[in-house]
């Protein structure tokens, strides 16, 4: 770790930059030397690149959809050319430049913000060791050292001895303590995360080899933030706890805003735009409109979810429209009209004249 850490040695001084800066904030109000104040720099350091990170984020919803969209695509050129490796990459490529879709866009937030977590590691490998690094000087040095979160020192690991955590004034029972429960934490967030991708924001009409991926990953990413849990500095699990908080509010938003088309995330979205639009008699926001006017342009290829929306919009006598708004369908304002003029006729009856009215009928003679 301490080697892969080096690598990534050229932004150690911006990252210490950015955390100094919070520091000097948040010390004014928790004291320099105080656990909250590092550990606060910490997060905020994630949270401004996590801002930084959301038009990569957008990138990636949009590759994962597209890859989703084409593993029906691929598994036939697959079974196509199972005998011949060269020409199904040659497809493969092919199918990817047709459709637009970059398979290594899903993976940019993380290897965006690999070099961050990394920097960070060798900022605090270097507190842990008494070094000073990028902008972080003696005096700066001593208070981080001094610095603890419920009785953990930021540079501490799980793996450390005793001696090394009694150098930084806390105990080895305390140190294992805090680092068990956040690196749980960190698995239960990372499984929680994918869990709700997998259940809720997944395409479950189609059946392809990445839903399978999708379920592994579910399972395999906890058990390495586990086992690697133990070897990072209580300031880098801040760090970690922090993005993956993130990541599971910020991927909550997307499904509740903008589900996966056929996943069960967009039965509930659509479900809810039906009671909106049932009290509001229209659409009301942008967001909502582009929904319906997407579903719209679909036309006959609409999913399941989909037709079930405009069918019960049907039933309420409304008709979504290209522009994403609803009006009364023609068949309902057909039968509005008939309804109304028959009921007219009903209420207004041929008036007839006082000679008529007066005049009594005379029965018809009989033959």
């Amino acid at each position: 770790m301490d080697t892969i850490a080096g690598l990534f040695s050229f932004i150690t001084t911006p990252v210490s930059w950015i955390i100094v800066q919070f520091h000097s904030v948040y010390g004014a109000v928790f004291g320099p030397d105080s656990g909250w104040a590092w550990g606060l720099s910490i997060v905020s350091l994630v949270i401004l690149i996590r801002i930084c990170l959301i038009p990569l984020f957008v990138k990636q919803i949009k590759a994962t959809r597209g890859m989703q969209a084409l593993q029906p695509k691929m598994k036939a050129i697959q079974e196509r050319y199972k005998n011949d490796k060269q020409r199904q990459s040659e497809e493969m490529m092919k199918l990817y430049k047709e459709t637009g879709t970059n398979p290594l866009s899903s993976c940019l937030p993380i290897l965006a913000q690999s070099p961050f977590f990394f920097a960070l590691y060798h900022v605090l490998a270097s507190i842990a060791n008494g070094e000073t690094i990028g902008v972080i000087n003696q005096s700066l040095l001593e208070s981080a050292r001094q610095a603890h979160i419920f009785g953990a020192p930021l540079a501490s690991k799980f793996t450390d001895s005793a001696e090394d955590v009694a150098k930084l004034g806390a105990s080895i029972t305390d140190v294992r303590i805090v680092t068990a429960v956040m690196i749980v934490l960190m698995s239960l967030s990372q499984f929680y995360t994918q869990r709700q991708l997998m259940q809720k924001n997944v395409d479950l009409s189609v059946k392809t080899p990445f839903m399978q991926q999708q379920k592994m990953l579910m399972y395999i990413f906890p058990l390495i933030f586990a086992v690697m849990g133990v070897n990072f500095p209580v300031g880098v699990l801040v760090y970690w706890l922090t993005t993956n908080v993130w990541t599971m509010g910020q991927q909550m938003y997307v499904i509740n805003q903008n589900p996966t088309p056929g996943s069960m995330a967009q039965d509930q979205y659509l479900t809810r735009l039906l009671k909106h639009i049932s009290a509001n008699g229209n659409v009301k926001g942008r967001s909502k409109k582009k929904i319906v006017a997407g579903i719209v342009a679909k036309g006959p290829d609409r999913n399941d979810n989909e037709r079930k929306f405009i069918n019960a919009l049907t039933k309420q006598g409304l008709a979504a429209q290209a522009d994403g708004s609803v009006s009364k369908s023609v068949e309902a304002t057909a039968d509005s009209d008939a309804a109304s003029g028959g009921a007219a006729k009903r209420q207004q009856p041929k008036r007839q004249s006082k000679s008529q009215r007066q005049t009594p009928t005379k029965p018809s003679p009989k033959k």
